[in-house]
């Protein structure tokens, strides 16, 4: 098992910055997926770790030893490609065995270790077959057991489930948590796929354009998002983001925006006059209320997920999505209420997108431009 250290690792092509100084600590036996969009370097930064790219700037450090330039086979790192990349030409026991065969094992020994995987997986039935005559779920195990063959420091995995379909991804991804919790080991993985990250991962980091732009657990980042980058990523619908103004009335501040005017749960003494943010509430936090007066709109589309529904509605020149049991009862064109908690709504600062936060006065507070925005009451 190992230690995985990623310090301010950089790669650039040209003037363009693939990663830029990305730094993870990932524990022995953590399950990390990093996450982000097509284009944001997760796999560029995973091709490093591998040692199939070189980083322009930085250190990746294997359980306290510098691995930055070492070749691939010398890195104890196990790599799961998104192809699966076996050999059409041998068994299924021989492409499990291949790592063993080309560090001259004895061919007792690698039969063992073939015999143990296997067994593991699941995959005893299949050692005689060649992969053109197993599906895309049992490639994807044959895979897996030519990593784990060599019993390596850590598992890289780069978007491995992305060739299965959606029933098969699903069953698989169960596979892969349980094959995690059984071995103990460290599981780097690569996706864009947030639906693995929220359900696999210990810890997601997630990227933005080369840069992490948070990392933490899956509940931290889908509840207490950095970013509006974050909170519009995570989510399905994602959250809704809109522009408002934070003001107060009596000691209570309140949300102010197009068609809505919600109380926020944050209280404030000699507070400093409105302040405009950037407001994001979850569509599953929108309840439908016909008694609801701080948020009404007109619905424009259902659309219906089987035991959920998908309310958009408009509020003004807002357009927000709520997210509600089936049947929701309502209607194309017909004016609805909806109620929010206050501690239910989000608020970034509307230039950085950064999360802001508000404080009593104290002394020496600022606007923190490196992490939270604070905004001091």
């Amino acid at each position: 098992m190992a230690r995985l250290r990623i310090d301010k690792v950089s790669k650039q092509f040209g003037a363009t910055y693939a990663v830029r100084e990305v730094s993870l600590d990932i524990a022995d036996g953590e399950f990390l997926v990093l996450l982000g969009p097509s284009g944001c370097g997760k796999s560029t930064l995973l091709r490093m770790i591998a040692g199939l790219e070189d980083p322009t700037d930085g250190l990746i450090l294997l359980d306290d030893n510098d691995i930055t330039h070492r070749a691939p086979q010398q890195r104890d790192l196990a790599m799961v490609f998104q192809s699966y990349a076996l050999y059409p030409h041998l068994t299924v026991a021989k492409n499990i065995g291949f790592p063993l065969r080309a560090r001259h094992t004895p061919r007792a020994r690698i039969a063992e270790r073939v015999a143990e995987v296997a067994g593991v997986l699941g995959l005893d039935e299949l050692l005689r077959r060649k992969p053109a005559a197993l599906s895309g779920g049992q490639r994807q195990r044959v895979a897996l057991a030519r990593a784990m063959v060599r019993d390596p420091g850590a598992f890289l995995m780069d978007e491995p489930l992305s060739n299965l379909d959606a029933k098969l991804r699903s069953a698989t991804r169960a596979e892969l948590i349980d094959l995690h919790r059984r071995l103990g080991a460290t599981f780097l993985y690569v996706t864009h796929d947030q639906v693995e990250a929220m359900t696999m991962a210990d810890r997601i980091a997630l990227l933005n354009e080369g840069r992490v732009e948070q990392v933490g657990t899956p509940t931290e980042l889908y509840d207490r998002p950095r970013s509006t980058f974050v909170a519009g990523f995570l989510g399905a619908p994602p959250m809704n983001l809109f522009p408002g103004v934070v003001t107060e009335r009596a000691g209570r501040l309140f949300l102010v925006a197009d068609g809505i005017d919600a109380e926020l749960a944050i209280t404030a003494t000699d507070f400093g006059g409105d302040v405009e943010v950037t407001a994001g509430i979850r569509p599953e936090r929108l309840r439908l209320d016909a008694t609801a007066d701080a948020l009404r709109g007109r619905v424009s589309m259902v659309e219906n997920l089987g035991s959920e529904e998908l309310v958009h509605f408009s509020t003004g020149t807002t357009t927000l999505c709520a997210r509600a049991p089936r049947p929701a009862g309502v209607h194309v064109d017909e004016n609805i209420g909806l109620r929010v908690d206050p501690a239910d709504i989000h608020l970034f600062h509307p230039t950085s997108g950064l999360r802001m936060t508000w404080q009593e006065p104290e002394q020496d507070v600022h606007r923190d431009s490196t992490a939270e925005v604070v905004a001091v009451a």
